[in-house]
């Protein structure tokens, strides 16, 4: 493949980012007075990658004013031309040579008629907005591979005059199917630069950095001429004729006609029996490896913790004449055991992100929208749907959020309602925990039955309520550009599995030393008169009163014990915090050695095999079928209430709730006649 630098005239005129502040604010943007850059483009053409490597950790997550859309800003760090910043108290000068903008990544979209929410804010902030809130370019990230998919929407921005960068990317999967692009004539026929790029390997990026900046303040092209008083289908006639003549004139060879090694491969992974079959297997692999690779580094982790570092904790805190004191519980039995324990599953979360990047970047989990369409629509849903859905098993607030993609407001209820039944990364580290415990050598299959247990929960209570609430609505077809499979690269997916990671430690630090402190101050109430504050056994605490009043309830289920019950409570706040009590509970639960946490596993395992009369196995099933289908966290709950609005999202906790005990109870049960 062939391809040769744009060569479009340049306009001579100001630079607009000529006040540009080079200090970045702390929002996400470049300062009030930066220029700001959109980043749009069709959904699987490598926008976000391009986002990401332009702005780096530079990206705050944030919904857009006047909308609950959530969108990434970030800070694109450009090399700067002399003068470009005339701050009076800056302290980068001409020889930083940088000029910072602020970068917005947009929903994808395949055009400027909005069938969704995330669409709607695409077609509002580029076209229909205020014009002070209008970006001042406009960067349209196109596959060179499938270039008709995604002119459409540089054609519309095109017709009103939107200053227009177009960033080719993909170009080595387009050299693979024979097609050659000319850029220049195909810059000329579009009326705007056009860059070839390639985000997963950095390369083209200083190219697309000057074209932005040279664009940025020079006039738009004048609009592209459309028929005048033309009703929507002679105009959508004159755009595919448009995007007709910019191919031909800029892109030759066979173009695809020859059969790739993705159609070859898609053959068997999109097939209707064979790819679902694939898909289980892909994920059972992946959480099989991701247990066994982890368990080492989790041992050397939890050693470490219970070892030297609670040791050097104690002895430092007797040297300070704090031994025996409240401070002593409140930093050994509650920070140390409680956020220790938790930090030992940082290497599980690690490979786990790891994986889930590399079956991003190969393009495979397009596939499985494909693969699930058919199982969405038993449940009334569009095979779109299921794109949320398998964020939510990273995390469920991202998803319910996601659930703007779908065009059909009681779809993306429906959705909403149905996003808490995925199994988060946060339940993941419980299910990791008791599965080694209770199953030892299995507990990759374990944690891979939770997951299928979450995809047929899913299914039965869609079907449940499609058959009631739902009844009747229209399914729309699935419609999505399958990438082509590619080799992901190292760079890329450490960068995504970094800035998961990251994320998801900032987010769970907060919530867990905030719950570990208050989950330490109820342990060290007393309910009975004549005991003293932080030397009471934990089950005469108020911690323990509460669990043990709660406790009842679960006894059905062979898990009724005040341990246990008091971890779900806690665990209502934040999933990763069930690991954490559980650690304080059995720590201060043994005053002669309080120094050490013990082996929480064994403490576990003896408290199920009591509470269920020596079925120990059923118990556990049971609980975790419980913990993966009960109201996941406080921050779901947040963001259901924002996207479908309380009375909804009460009838979603309420619905959770009958739907986890009942499974649960049915599970051990049933599992108690077999163990």
């Amino acid at each position: 493949m062939t391809t040769r630098a744009t060569e479009l005239p340049l306009l001579e005129a100001p630079l607009i980012g000529a006040k540009a502040c080079c200090a970045p604010a702390d929002n996400g943007s470049a300062g009030p007075s930066a220029p700001m850059v959109a980043l749009a483009g069709v959904p699987n053409t490598g926008k976000s990658t391009l986002f990401n490597a332009l702005t780096g950790a530079r990206v705050t997550m944030g919904n857009w004013p006047g909308t609950t859309v959530e969108v990434a800003r970030g800070v694109w760090k450009t090399n700067r031309q002399e003068a470009a910043c005339d701050c009076d108290d800056c302290e980068c000068g001409p020889e930083d040579g940088r000029l910072d903008l602020t970068l917005i990544d947009l929903p994808g979209a395949y055009s400027l008629d909005p069938q969704s929410p995330d669409e709607a804010l695409t077609r509002d902030l580029l076209l229909a907005g205020p014009v002070e809130d209008r970006p001042d370019l406009t960067v349209v990230a196109c596959d060179a591979s499938r270039l008709a998919a995604c002119l459409y929407l540089v054609a519309q921005l095109r017709e009103n005059a939107v200053p227009v960068v177009v960033a080719l990317t993909m170009l080595d999967v387009a050299g693979k199917r024979d097609t050659e692009l000319d850029l220049p004539a195909l810059s000329r026929r579009l009326g705007c630069p056009v860059v070839a790029i390639d985000p997963r390997r950095r390369s083209g990026l200083d190219a697309l950095a000057t074209t932005v900046r040279e664009n940025l303040g020079r006039p738009a092209a004048p609009a592209r001429p459309v028929p005048a008083d033309a009703d929507w289908l002679v105009l959508d006639d004159d755009r595919f004729t448009w995007i007709a003549q910019a191919i031909e004139d800029g892109v030759s060879g066979s173009g695809g006609s020859l059969r790739t090694v993705s159609d070859k491969v898609d053959r068997w992974v999109t097939a209707p029996v064979v790819g679902p079959l694939i898909f289980l297997g892909v994920m059972w692999l992946l959480f099989q490896l991701t247990t066994t690779l982890a368990a080492p580094l989790q041992d050397f982790l939890g050693g470490l913790v219970s070892g030297p570092i609670t040791d050097g904790a104690t002895w430092a805190l007797t040297a300070m004449g704090l031994s025996g004191t409240w401070v002593e519980g409140l930093i050994v039995d509650g920070l140390i055991a409680g956020v220790g324990m938790l930090l030992t599953f940082v290497p599980l979360m690690a490979l786990m992100f790891v994986a889930l990047a590399v079956l991003e970047d190969s393009g495979y989990l397009a596939r499985a929208a494909v693969v699930t369409d058919r199982l969405m629509r038993t449940i009334g849903l569009p095979g779109r749907a299921f794109l949320p859905l398998i964020v939510g098993y990273g995390c469920n607030v991202p998803a319910i959020s996601g659930t703007r993609i779908l065009p059909n407001a009681k779809h993306r209820l429906l959705t909403a309602l149905l996003v808490p039944f995925t199994s988060c990364t946060a339940r993941l580290t419980v299910f990791v925990m008791m599965g080694a415990v209770f199953f030892g050598p299995y507990a990759g299959t374990a944690v891979f039955g939770m997951y299928l247990a979450s995809i047929l929960i899913i299914i039965g209570v869609g079907l449940a309520l499609r058959g009631t609430l739902w009844r009747g609505e229209p399914i729309e077809p699935l419609v999505i550009d399958l990438p082509a499979y590619q080799v992901p690269t190292l760079r890329l997916t450490a960068s995504v599995t970094w800035t998961r990671l990251k994320g998801f430690l900032q987010t769970a630090s907060g919530i867990i030393v905030v719950t570990v402190a208050a989950v330490w101050l109820l342990q060290s109430i007393p309910v009975h008169a004549g005991e003293n504050f932080g030397e009471v056994p934990v089950e005469d605490s108020v911690y323990g009163a509460v669990s043990s009043a709660v406790a009842p309830v679960f006894a059905p289920a062979g898990f009724g014990s005040w341990q246990s019950s008091s971890t779900l409570i806690v665990g209502f706040v934040a999933k990763e915090a069930v690991i954490s009590s559980w650690a304080q509970t059995y720590a201060v639960a043994e005053p002669d050695d309080s120094a050490t946490p013990g082996d929480l596993g064994s403490a576990v395992l003896a408290t199920f095999t009591e509470s269920s009369g020596g079925h120990p196995i059923p118990a556990a099933l049971a609980f975790m079928i419980f913990l993966m289908a009960y109201t996941p966290c406080v921050a779901t709950l947040a963001a259901q209430w924002r996207e479908i609005g309380p009375r909804w999202t009460l009838f979603g906790v309420a619905m959770q709730l009958v739907v986890a005990w009942t499974l649960a109870v049915a599970t051990f049960q049933i599992g108690r006649l077999f163990w």
